[in-house]
């Protein structure tokens, strides 16, 4: 018998190599496609479509990884995505307005003053600390004040769409610094570029698309790290974690905390590329929708996530396009469909075709060709006869035979049980 060396260090490195120049290959497609493909086949229009897109898909990747890896249903998510979005709006529209200036929404509907806190975002570095800061440091204040208090499941998630629903309605009412219904549209430029020049269109998609996939790399890291090792514990065991000596508030404050930051980040981006922020796109129907799209891509994984979310936001524009009624239809049966039959998403598909290729064939098994073979072989080629039963042994059968004494006889088998009726009362 050969010794089974699965478990040797040099085949561990080599698959830990194969694994990584998996992922490196896997990276290397998906630059190509997204930074040379789609720039050469796609119109400026379609593309910029694309680059929205893009950003919707990294709110999905904070999504997989605080929902599929720590079991917590984010249904408030465009609270950050929003933030993120408004702090650049401001930004933006200040920097049209001048040095001086006044946003032409204030003119109209406030005072005509720009408000005290307004200010600070002038700042081209003011505001890009405030997009990876306040998004982030809510996230953990909110996490702190709810995870240290043990609640979790459907409570966490009723708690963050209420979050949200209070974050739209806010921001419909104060129309003098928000712009109200009509939120904040009307850039002119990005940071001293031009958003009419296409050639700055296209850098506007080159940066949504360089930050997808570092999200994409982060998220992974997390996911092959401890902490992405004791996150999953959380979600599976969070008492048996506690017991170990670990702290689950702590290590979900983390997960939600990153997952918020590339929301905001997402959020960001997606305001010079569209072209306008509204409540609409940060209250309760965008949040569920970031979630669809990451339950019908797969949670769990890490690509998962991010092809659903650009699956379903292409969908919706193509089926909006040519039925404007109908998506939301379709939407709602391509969800129950999914969580009906594939509760891990598409994702699950793939996982169970690998499942089925690395299944391995049992040695010196039946095979349908050695069945045949042995059905040939029986005279007729009739069907196999019945094996016969074993003859029913005792422990004098097999002991050895004593000089000057006969061998005793085998007990005769013991005939069936029946049960007695019952006397009637």
């Amino acid at each position: 018998m050969t010794a089974v060396t699965t478990g040797s260090p040099s085949r561990l490195a080599a698959l830990y190599r194969s694994s990584r120049a998996r992922v490196v290959v896997g990276f290397a497609v998906a630059a190509v496609l997204l930074f040379a493909v789609a720039p050469a086949t796609l119109s400026t229009f379609r593309l910029g479509l694309l680059g929205k897109f893009l950003c919707l898909a990294m709110v999905a990747v904070g999504i997989g990884l605080a929902w599929g890896r720590g079991g917590m249903l984010t249904l408030g998510q465009g609270v950050f995505f929003g933030l993120g979005a408004y702090l650049m709006a401001m930004h933006l529209k200040l920097a049209d307005a001048g040095p001086d200036g006044v946003p032409d929404f204030m003119m109209l509907y406030g005072s005509g003053e720009v408000p005290g806190w307004w200010e600070p975002f002038r700042s081209p570095v003011v505001t890009l600390l405030a997009i990876a800061v306040v998004p982030a440091g809510l996230a953990a204040l909110l996490g702190f004040a709810v995870f240290t208090r043990r609640v979790r499941g459907a409570y966490f998630a009723i708690l963050s769409q209420a979050l949200a629903a209070a974050f739209a309605i806010l921001l419909v009412g104060q129309q003098a610094t928000t712009g109200g219904t009509n939120g904040l549209n009307g850039f002119r430029s990005f940071f001293g570029y031009d958003l009419a020049d296409p050639v700055n269109k296209r850098m506007l998609f080159f940066l949504a698309a360089g930050a997808l996939l570092v999200m994409v790399a982060v998220a992974r890291q997390l996911m092959v790290s401890r902490f992405g090792e004791l996150l999953v514990a959380v979600r599976d065991q969070e008492n048996r974690v506690r017991f170990l000596g670990y702290d689950p508030a702590k290590v979900k404050v983390v997960a939600y905390a990153v997952a918020a930051f590339m929301a905001a980040v997402g959020g960001a981006l997606f305001v010079p590329i569209v072209g306008i922020v509204s409540p609409a796109d940060v209250g309760v129907v965008p949040s569920i929708g970031f979630l669809i799209g990451v339950a019908i891509g797969g949670r769990a994984t890490l690509l998962g996530p991010v092809l659903g979310s650009v699956a379903v936001s292409w969908a919706q524009t193509s089926l909006s396009e040519t039925f404007p009624s109908g998506w939301i239809y379709a939407q709602g049966a391509l969800f129950i469909l999914v969580v009906a039959c594939l509760p891990g998403g598409l994702a699950e598909l793939f996982t169970r075709w690998r499942r089925a290729r690395a299944t391995p064939v049992p040695d010196g098994g039946p095979t349908p060709a050695g069945d045949a073979a042995s059905e040939d072989a029986r005279p007729g080629g009739g069907p196999p006869a019945a094996a016969a039963p074993p003859a029913r042994t005792t422990a004098a059968d097999h002991a050895p035979a004593t000089p000057g004494r006969t061998a005793r006889p085998p007990d005769p088998p013991s005939p069936p049980r029946t049960r007695r009726p019952r006397r009637p009362t």
